[in-house]
């Protein structure tokens, strides 16, 4: 990944972030790279979605039966679930000629924490 280098000070962000910002719990590069993965792979509506229909089944979904449900293509859908699963927030498995997806439980704290802060909120 690519870091963005200020025009100013010449550092990178990771050094901005060193220099600036020390504190004992700081993220790892990797850790950061991590997150942003996760957090870009849920921010389209379609992989959002496709995510929370996965976490709420109770066993492995199809493409096949996500495509209605999303009403987007079986491409788009196949596009957003490969991008779920590079931020390891799923899982497949082949069976025959259909894979099957399911949230890792990294994915179903994430959407557990989020609708915990809806709830916060509306109290």
């Amino acid at each position: 990944m690519a870091e963005n280098v200020s025009e100013r000070t010449g550092e990178t962000a990771a050094e901005t972030r060193r220099r600036c910002c020390a504190a004992e719990d700081a993220l790892s590069d990797g850790e950061l790279a991590a997150d942003i993965r996760t957090l870009s792979a849920i921010g389209n509506e379609t992989r959002y979605e496709a995510l929370r229909l996965i976490a709420t089944a109770d066993d492995g979904v199809c493409v096949c039966e996500l495509e209605p449900s999303l009403g987007v293509s079986q491409g788009a859908v196949s596009q957003a679930l490969s991008r779920l699963y590079a931020a390891e927030l799923v899982t497949r498995r082949k069976e025959g000629r259909w894979r099957y997806y399911e949230a890792t439980p990294r994915a179903e704290r994430l959407l557990a924490v989020l609708d915990d802060t809806r709830r916060e909120d509306d109290v």
